[in-house]
């Protein structure tokens, strides 16, 4: 396929082949310019919103979203990206941030945490590095249906998907520098953190129903607000 044929803005079909992904990643990612907008980026996944909709709608939109099997790839060839996710959520690529909000969602499809911490793309081809400040996502808005223990609650990622806090997606407070780090597991040891309103908001939650330790519940399972406890 010629470099031409990539970028002429025809729509790929919705189950995108993993080749034609594995291809269009690999080429994005040694050849990309974060400041270059003249590439064409399938997309055949909007960001999902939050607004508007019930938790059992959020949740069939969930289920619908089909991502690459990146936990069963285990490509020999090996490298860095030369990317970087800023704390600020920013991807950069060869020191350039990268402008296209499309591209970035779909290198997060290809995105996973290895067992030793390490953040790295991965196709069928190849495995590259990448650097990663904090987490690899943030929660940037949130959704609460029900009260207590029936309460279930929905954050809305930067990188255009959602997740119910659960059991499947636990959240956890870590220590950070300056301040509590707020982080949910996203998928294959990924995590977003929360942006700093939605900590609050959780905080009031757990405040206004009296927990000690402080605390929300969501999905059936309860979530320790306070890093010490």
């Amino acid at each position: 396929m010629s470099p031409s044929a990539i970028a002429r803005p025809t729509r790929f079909p919705a189950p995108v082949t993993m080749a034609v992904l594995a291809s269009l990643t690999r080429r994005s990612l040694r050849r990309f310019r974060g400041d270059d907008n003249r590439a064409f980026v399938p997309e055949t996944r909007p960001p999902i919103e939050l607004q508007g909709i019930s938790l059992a709608e959020l949740q069939r939109l969930i289920d619908q979203r089909r991502l690459p099997p990146v936990d069963q790839w285990h490509p020999e060839r090996c490298g860095d990206s030369g990317m970087r996710i800023a704390r600020d959520g920013t991807w950069h690529h060869d020191g350039s941030p990268i402008r296209r909000p499309a591209m970035v969602r779909l290198f997060s499809t290809v995105l996973r945490r290895e067992p030793d911490g390490r953040h790295v793309l991965v196709t069928p081809l190849e495995k590259l590095d990448i650097e990663v400040e904090t987490t690899a996502f943030r929660a940037v808005e949130m959704s609460s249906e029900g009260e207590d223990r029936s309460r279930r609650i929905a954050l809305r990622l930067d990188s255009g998907d959602a997740v119910i806090v659960g059991p499947d997606h636990p959240l956890t407070v870590e220590d950070g520098e300056h301040s509590p780090s707020p982080r949910v597991l996203v998928r294959h040891g990924l995590e977003a953190e929360l942006a700093r309103p939605i900590y609050y908001e959780l905080a009031d939650i757990a405040l206004t129903e009296g927990r000690d330790p402080p605390g929300v519940w969501s999905n059936g399972a309860f979530f320790c607000l306070d890093p010490s406890a």
